[in-house]
């Protein structure tokens, strides 16, 4: 059990904050819910906040026993909320404003409700603790006030002291806080604030493993998504010119932005180059300040590393391989205000209708539209580069179709207030000079990145024809230059094609996919014919290795 404690004062943002932690578990929630709704006052507050949650979570009115209302919540992530009211309740029950000789037995009560809520606690999937913070302002004339707050200090203390994460909500941002770790004396200290990523540091691992990684001194390369053969003959002298004339001073952006712009046909004001696509995607948390992102899976992983890293919650949106990995809008929970979403996605090389993406758009909702491949894609249908919308993002990146992965260049296109903001914390001279010069002749050369497309799309083709015709494997259609397939055991064939000096990408380390599947780049006819031998090869051996091991 994940247990997080938010702690914030009165309308701070502490339960919006709380309930995006709880939606992005994934998990079934059961709502504890501890006001008393005595007055119309706080009978208004409680619709409100029933109004915000979704309908499919469980309510459970805490009465007199948190623990109970915590307790057989196996699978369920239990969001407490919260424990300033349960304790005033438990107070005004007794007697203690008007009997404040009643003070030390509620006050042992409830310490010990609050000891029996951890054990029942620890049975749950997840447990969310919202907590008020209280005790910064003079202190109260009566006993019971102050006895409220004295035992709701204790009570928050005592559910930190167990927790993984506990973050304090101010004006609606969260603010990670220490840990308590054991000192060598076994005494338990104040540690530095911890990344919300650091307590899931083997996940982090995976979402930022790439494919480079994959490809040894020698190696044929089908492991990285970009097009071989380094920058095109008519790049050449622009990255010449650059080096030359503009490498001695600070980089300038203003012809680059000025090109792109008239080749999307948006305002130079709509367009924000970047140190490549992931830099852009690196931009949107600090940028957006979104309170819950819906990251569409499997897709590029370097979005939700950056969420992640500025403890943005997330929850994942699973493409069905059995749909071929089709985009469902209807799966993104209405409560996110950030969705991101490869087109065409990577590993799996779905191209997703237009109105598909669009249906996704929401009041008060940023759309951000991972569009690295689309250049890649002849003719570039689905793409909403060109659309004029304001609350749309749309990321791109040309060092996949000219093979200049090392210049890191890329950007975003959006409307101008979207595009300040990202401009805003943006480090200075983000793009180099040579990364702004193939820029701006990317965008001169429309006619010649259509014709690495179209070659891009045939290589594709061919190599999913081929790997189709071997037995054992399952191959997904896609647009890029890559294509995703799906074998019994994708370790050993991985291990046997390396042993042929030929690197594919492992995709098990994109969210929703596991070890089976293998993401494969298309290179020309005769490489493809040389990874598509090598795969058939190595799944018969697996194949007899299996008969032998069952004794068939």
């Amino acid at each position: 059990m994940a247990l997080t404690v938010v702690i914030g004062g009165t309308r701070s943002g502490k339960s919006a904050r709380a309930e995006a932690l709880a939606t992005a578990t994934g998990l079934p929630v059961r709502y504890v819910a501890t006001a008393d709704p005595a007055d119309a006052s706080m009978r208004e507050r409680i619709r409100a906040h029933k109004a915000r949650r979704p309908a499919a979570w469980t309510c459970v009115d805490v009465g007199v026993s948190l623990a109970a209302a915590c307790s057989r919540a196996g699978g369920e992530c239990v969001l407490v909320d919260g424990l300033g009211p349960w304790i005033a309740t438990l107070l005004h029950a007794a007697g203690a404003f008007t009997d404040p000789a009643v003070l030390p037995a509620v006050g042992a009560a409830v310490l010990d409700s609050v000891a029996r809520a951890q054990d029942a606690l620890a049975s749950a999937g997840a447990a969310i603790v919202v907590a008020e913070q209280a005790g910064d302002g003079v202190l109260p004339p009566d006993a019971a006030a102050r006895a409220w707050i004295d035992l709701l200090g204790d009570a928050t203390q005592r559910f930190a002291d167990r927790a993984d994460t506990v973050e304090l909500v101010v004006a609606g941002r969260s603010i990670p806080l220490g840990r308590l770790t054991p000192d060598a004396g076994g005494r338990r200290v104040d540690a530095q604030p911890v990344a919300a990523c650091d307590a899931h540091a083997g996940e982090l691992a995976e979402l930022r493993r790439h494919g480079d990684r994959d490809v040894g001194l020698g190696d044929a390369d089908h492991a990285v998504n970009v097009v071989a053969g380094g920058p095109p003959a008519w790049l050449r002298p622009a990255l010449d010119a650059a080096l030359a004339g503009d490498a001695g001073r600070y980089p300038r952006e203003d012809r680059a932005i000025a090109a792109l712009a008239v080749l999307h046909g948006r305002d130079p004001a709509e367009v924000v180059p970047t140190n490549g696509a992931a830099e852009a995607l690196w931009l949107l948390p600090a940028a957006l300040r979104p309170t819950l992102a819906a990251c569409v899976h499997p897709g590029f992983t370097e979005s939700e590393a950056a969420l992640r890293a500025h403890h943005v919650p997330i929850v994942r949106v699973p493409r069905d391989p059995d749909r071929d990995f089709a985009l469902d809008p209807a799966a993104v929970p209405d409560a996110a205000d950030l969705v991101l979403v490869g087109n065409p996605a990577s590993p799996s090389g779905t191209l997703d209708p237009a109105a598909t993406i669009l249906a996704l758009r929401r009041p008060g909702r940023t759309i951000v539209v991972d569009e690295a491949f689309m250049d890649l894609v002849p003719g570039e249908p689905c793409s909403l580069v060109r659309e004029r919308l304001d609350d749309v993002i749309v990321i791109r990146s040309i060092t996949k179709a000219l093979g200049v992965p090392g210049l890191r260049a890329g950007y975003a296109v959006a409307a101008t207030p979207l595009a300040d903001r990202l401009r805003s914390v943006r480090p200075p001279w983000s793009a180099n000079v040579l990364a702004l010069a193939a820029l701006e002749a990317a965008a001169a050369h429309t006619h010649e990145i259509a014709a690495i497309a179209g070659r891009a799309n045939l290589d594709r083709e061919d190599l999913r024809r081929r790997l189709g015709l071997i037995p054992g494997i399952r191959v997904w259609p896609g647009a890029a230059n890559f294509v995703l397939v799906a074998v019994a055991d994708g370790p050993a064939v991985v291990a046997a094609l390396k042993a042929d000096r030929i690197a594919v990408r492992p995709a098990g380390s994109f969210a929703g996919l596991d070890a089976r599947y293998i993401r494969i780049t298309a290179r020309d006819s005769e490489a493809n014919e040389r990874v598509a031998a090598a795969l058939a090869v190595a799944l018969a051996a697996n194949g007899r290795r299996a008969s032998q091991a069952t004794g068939q």
